[in-house]
Protein backbone atom coordinates (compact mmCIF):
# COMPACT_ATOMS: atom_id res chain seq x y z
CA UNK A 1 0.00 0.00 0.00
CA UNK A 2 1.62 3.50 -0.89
CA UNK A 3 1.41 6.10 1.65
CA UNK A 4 1.24 9.50 0.86
CA UNK A 5 3.42 12.67 2.01
CA UNK A 6 1.71 15.27 3.67
CA UNK A 7 2.46 18.34 5.84
CA UNK A 8 1.02 18.35 9.63
CA UNK A 9 -1.14 21.53 7.97
CA UNK A 10 -2.62 19.39 5.34
CA UNK A 11 -3.91 16.63 7.41
CA UNK A 12 -5.04 19.31 9.42
CA UNK A 13 -6.81 20.87 5.98
CA UNK A 14 -8.40 17.53 5.18
CA UNK A 15 -9.77 16.43 8.79
CA UNK A 16 -11.73 19.97 8.93
CA UNK A 17 -13.02 19.49 5.61
CA UNK A 18 -14.29 16.03 6.31
CA UNK A 19 -15.75 16.77 9.43
CA UNK A 20 -17.73 20.17 7.86
CA UNK A 21 -18.84 17.36 5.17
CA UNK A 22 -20.19 15.06 7.85
CA UNK A 23 -21.61 17.31 10.30
CA UNK A 24 -22.53 20.17 7.95
CA UNK A 25 -23.08 19.76 4.30
CA UNK A 26 -24.46 15.94 4.80
CA UNK A 27 -27.02 16.81 7.17
CA UNK A 28 -28.40 19.84 4.95
CA UNK A 29 -28.58 17.67 2.03
CA UNK A 30 -30.28 14.92 4.14
CA UNK A 31 -32.51 17.96 4.82
CA UNK A 32 -32.78 19.19 1.14
CA UNK A 33 -34.06 15.55 -0.06
CA UNK A 34 -36.52 15.80 2.64
CA UNK A 35 -38.14 18.68 1.74
CA UNK A 36 -37.91 18.30 -2.14
CA UNK A 37 -39.63 15.08 -1.14
CA UNK A 38 -43.14 16.54 0.27
CA UNK A 39 -43.39 18.51 -3.29
CA UNK A 40 -44.57 15.31 -4.94
CA UNK A 41 -43.87 13.64 -7.99
CA UNK A 42 -40.03 12.74 -7.77
CA UNK A 43 -39.60 12.52 -11.74
CA UNK A 44 -40.06 15.84 -12.70
CA UNK A 45 -38.78 17.75 -9.22
CA UNK A 46 -35.61 19.35 -10.16
CA UNK A 47 -34.65 20.18 -6.24
CA UNK A 48 -34.66 16.28 -5.60
CA UNK A 49 -32.66 15.89 -8.23
CA UNK A 50 -30.31 18.39 -7.93
CA UNK A 51 -30.07 17.31 -4.06
CA UNK A 52 -29.17 13.64 -5.01
CA UNK A 53 -26.78 14.94 -7.04
CA UNK A 54 -24.94 17.29 -4.19
CA UNK A 55 -25.50 14.22 -2.00
CA UNK A 56 -23.59 12.17 -4.25
CA UNK A 57 -20.79 14.63 -4.72
CA UNK A 58 -20.68 14.81 -1.21
CA UNK A 59 -19.96 11.51 -0.34
CA UNK A 60 -17.90 10.79 -3.11
CA UNK A 61 -15.23 13.54 -1.45
CA UNK A 62 -16.18 11.98 2.08
CA UNK A 63 -15.23 8.62 0.77
CA UNK A 64 -11.78 10.28 -0.67
CA UNK A 65 -10.86 12.42 1.73
CA UNK A 66 -10.95 8.95 4.57
CA UNK A 67 -9.08 7.37 1.73
CA UNK A 68 -6.20 9.59 1.92
CA UNK A 69 -5.96 9.96 5.13
CA UNK A 70 -6.17 6.51 5.98
CA UNK A 71 -2.44 6.06 3.74
CA UNK A 72 -1.27 9.32 4.97
CA UNK A 73 2.03 9.90 5.84
CA UNK A 74 2.47 13.13 7.77
CA UNK A 75 5.91 14.72 8.28
CA UNK A 76 6.41 17.43 10.17
CA UNK A 77 9.88 19.08 8.70
CA UNK A 78 10.18 21.63 11.92
CA UNK A 79 10.70 18.56 14.05
CA UNK A 80 14.03 17.70 12.33
CA UNK A 81 17.08 19.12 12.23
CA UNK A 82 17.81 21.55 9.31
CA UNK A 83 20.93 19.63 7.84
CA UNK A 84 20.23 22.47 5.12
CA UNK A 85 18.94 19.74 2.54
CA UNK A 86 16.04 20.34 0.12
CA UNK A 87 13.59 17.68 1.89
CA UNK A 88 9.22 17.29 1.44
CA UNK A 89 7.96 19.93 3.46
CA UNK A 90 11.25 22.66 3.36
CA UNK A 91 10.48 26.30 2.16
CA UNK A 92 13.41 26.73 -0.83
CA UNK A 93 14.60 29.99 -1.47
CA UNK A 94 16.07 29.38 -5.49
CA UNK A 95 17.62 32.17 -7.46
CA UNK A 96 17.04 32.52 -11.48
CA UNK A 97 20.92 32.28 -11.91
CA UNK A 98 20.60 34.18 -15.20
CA UNK A 99 18.12 36.59 -13.96
CA UNK A 100 18.76 37.11 -10.36
CA UNK A 101 15.48 36.37 -9.42
CA UNK A 102 14.08 34.94 -6.49
CA UNK A 103 11.50 32.78 -5.92
CA UNK A 104 10.25 30.77 -2.54
CA UNK A 105 8.41 27.49 -2.68
CA UNK A 106 7.42 24.89 0.06
CA UNK A 107 7.42 21.61 -0.90
CA UNK A 108 4.18 19.47 -0.54
CA UNK A 109 1.39 17.09 -0.88
CA UNK A 110 -0.38 16.63 -4.24
CA UNK A 111 -3.65 17.82 -2.52
CA UNK A 112 -1.80 20.42 -0.70
CA UNK A 113 -0.23 22.04 -3.95
CA UNK A 114 -1.91 25.58 -4.98
CA UNK A 115 1.00 27.64 -7.20
CA UNK A 116 -0.64 30.65 -5.93
CA UNK A 117 0.24 30.07 -2.50
CA UNK A 118 4.33 28.82 -3.53
CA UNK A 119 2.89 25.49 -2.69
CA UNK A 120 4.19 23.17 -5.04
CA UNK A 121 3.54 19.14 -5.32
CA UNK A 122 6.49 16.98 -4.32
CA UNK A 123 6.17 15.40 -7.65
CA UNK A 124 6.37 18.58 -9.82
CA UNK A 125 9.30 18.72 -11.89
CA UNK A 126 10.70 21.84 -9.96
CA UNK A 127 10.47 20.02 -6.83
CA UNK A 128 11.88 16.58 -8.34
CA UNK A 129 15.18 19.04 -9.29
CA UNK A 130 15.46 20.23 -5.72
CA UNK A 131 14.76 17.22 -3.41
CA UNK A 132 17.83 16.21 -2.21
CA UNK A 133 20.40 19.57 -2.81
CA UNK A 134 21.76 22.05 -0.38
CA UNK A 135 22.34 25.73 -0.13
CA UNK A 136 24.28 26.45 -3.37
CA UNK A 137 23.73 23.65 -4.82
CA UNK A 138 22.62 24.65 -8.74
CA UNK A 139 20.61 22.76 -11.03
CA UNK A 140 18.63 22.85 -14.42
CA UNK A 141 14.91 22.66 -14.49
CA UNK A 142 14.25 21.63 -18.62
CA UNK A 143 10.69 23.04 -19.60
CA UNK A 144 9.29 22.89 -22.88
CA UNK A 145 10.54 26.17 -24.05
CA UNK A 146 14.27 26.30 -22.56
CA UNK A 147 16.53 24.97 -20.23
CA UNK A 148 16.78 27.62 -16.32
CA UNK A 149 19.79 27.09 -14.14
CA UNK A 150 18.93 27.78 -10.47
CA UNK A 151 21.09 28.00 -7.48
CA UNK A 152 19.50 27.04 -4.20
CA UNK A 153 19.85 30.24 -1.80
CA UNK A 154 18.00 29.10 1.57
CA UNK A 155 16.22 25.79 3.28
CA UNK A 156 14.32 26.43 6.03
CA UNK A 157 12.37 23.67 8.11
CA UNK A 158 9.28 25.73 9.07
Amino acid sequence: MNQFPMTVAGEKALREELNELKTVRRPAIVNAIADAREHGDLKENAEYHAAREQQGFCEGRIQEIEAKLSNVQIIDVTKMPNNGRVIFGATVTIENIDTEEQVTYRIVGDDEADIKQNLISVNSPIARAMIGKEVDDAFTLTTPAKQVDYEVVEVQYI
